[in-house]
């Protein structure tokens, strides 16, 4: 009888037998890969690019069928003035200090040892020059009354007298840098917590049968079982991909079995940013704006993937670029075919996608970050061999192929919604 047994520091030995497919599995459990497994990312992999990339980027495992992850965006860079702010040296505080107190869309957004700009609001103006933004320094954070700050470069600064601007209402704000002083030690603290969401990991199934007079007939062509797991895989695969995009997340019951059914939510929903564009007016500066709004405000990867229904494809195809520059070649990356166009933003690597056009959504695309494309695997893609013939069943040949997963997108301002409005219709 084979044995098994552990090595001196690692790996582990058969003894009394030989080296089998069995004893190999027995001893380290997923070393020798399924057939299909190993085949599944070479089918057809342009028809499911979701499913596809979350495959070759890695999978997390999951211990159970609903997921929970987080995800964390930095803090807000900019807000608005509240109310207006008038001209003038302000309120003196000492001797060539005067500071102004001024209301913003979000005073908790500001601490003290900021330093601010107001990018509309310039100073020092001359007949030869525009000046420049206004910059200020935080000195306190009131509790009902907003933020008091200090003009840092207003006209008079130097002479200790800062006389600043109008500040009209709505004007921007932007954080800059904090500024300490020499025997400062602390300072204002920051935390940053995650926000958490969830998805259902959905069970996907395919049985395939051949009966035994099927399996041993002379065919004309070399047509086997193989071939039929390997078409399965294809109809399950365009199946995964659908819900991928643009499944609903729930948890329903079968009123017929009485049990439970876990439903994933497709991506579409977990975009966090929106862009309209008008088909009928769509030009190279309307794919600026989409990478735009895309590479901007979100910190994400500066080489992102635009997936197209054939609608948005076939109109970004007509474009003749010359602010914008298309790669002379294809790139061919995680078994998928780009077509790459650079932008001052960032690359957007562009395929187009079966799914959308049978959704509904052959208008739209999705711009998305792979680096926040994550797969999580309850159950992992595999083959079960079902005897039916020795049960009684049926005198066949079965494999039931199954997974139990979900697409999540961490960072959702990562990613973008890319909506086609068709005006003239």
């Amino acid at each position: 009888m084979t044995q098994i047994i552990n090595g001196a520091t690692s790996g582990r030995h058969i003894v009394d037998g030989p080296l089998t497919v069995a004893a190999a599995n027995q001893a380290v459990p997923g070393l020798i890969r399924n057939a299909i497994d190993q085949r599944i990312v070479k089918v057809r992999p342009m028809s499911t690019p979701i499913d596809q990339l979350s495959r070759c980027g890695g999978s997390r495992p999951a211990k159970s069928m609903v997921v929970e992850y987080y995800s964390v965006d930095p803090k807000r860079t900019s807000s608005t003035v509240a109310a207006d702010v008038p001209a003038g040296l302000g309120k003196r505080r000492a001797d060539g200090i005067y500071t102004h107190t001024i209301t913003t869309e979000d005073d908790l957004l500001f601490e003290p040892s900021e330093t601010l700009m107001f990018p509309t609001v310039m100073v020092n103006k001359t007949e030869k020059s525009v000046g420049e933004p206004l910059v200020a320094y935080v000195i306190a954070r009131n509790a009902d009354s907003g933020i008091e700050i200090m003009a840092v470069n207003a006209e008079g600064a130097s002479a200790g007298k800062p006389v600043i601007p109008a500040i009209p209402e709505h004007s921007p704000i932007v954080r800059m840098g904090r500024a300490a002083t020499e025997l400062d030690v602390q300072t204002p603290q920051f935390q940053a917590l995650p926000t958490k969401a969830s998805n259902n990991c959905q069970i996907f199934k395919m049985q395939v049968e051949e009966g035994t007079f099927h399996k041993i007939a002379n065919k004309e062509i070399g047509w086997n079982f193989s071939d039929q797991e390997e078409a399965a895989i294809i109809d399950m695969r365009l199946g995964m991909e659908k819900n991928f995009l643009f499944g609903s997340q729930a948890k329903i019951v079968d009123p017929n079995k009485n049990e439970e059914i876990y439903l994933t939510g497709g991506i579409w929903r977990q975009a966090g940013r929106e862009k309209q564009v008008i088909l009928d007016d769509f030009s190279e500066k309307t794919l600026i704006d989409i990478a735009e709004a895309a590479f901007t405000g979100n910190c994400g990867s500066k080489r992102k993937i635009l997936i197209c229904g054939s609608g948005l494809l076939s109109i970004i195809s007509k474009i003749d670029c010359r602010m914008v520059r298309r790669a002379s070649e294809t790139t061919v990356k995680w078994g998928l075919m780009f077509n790459e166009i650079v932008t001052n933003f960032g690359s957007l690597f562009v395929v187009h996608s079966e799914m959308f056009d049978q959704c509904g959504h052959s208008d739209d695309g999705m711009v998305i970050d792979p680096a926040y494309l994550t797969k999580y695997v309850h159950v992992p893609f595999h083959s079960e061999q079902l005897d039916l013939r020795r049960s009684g069943t049926r005198n066949t040949s079965a494999v039931v192929i199954t997974e139990a997963s979900c697409v999540v997108l961490r960072y959702p301002d990562s990613h973008l919604r890319v909506i086609g409005v068709k005006v003239n219709e």
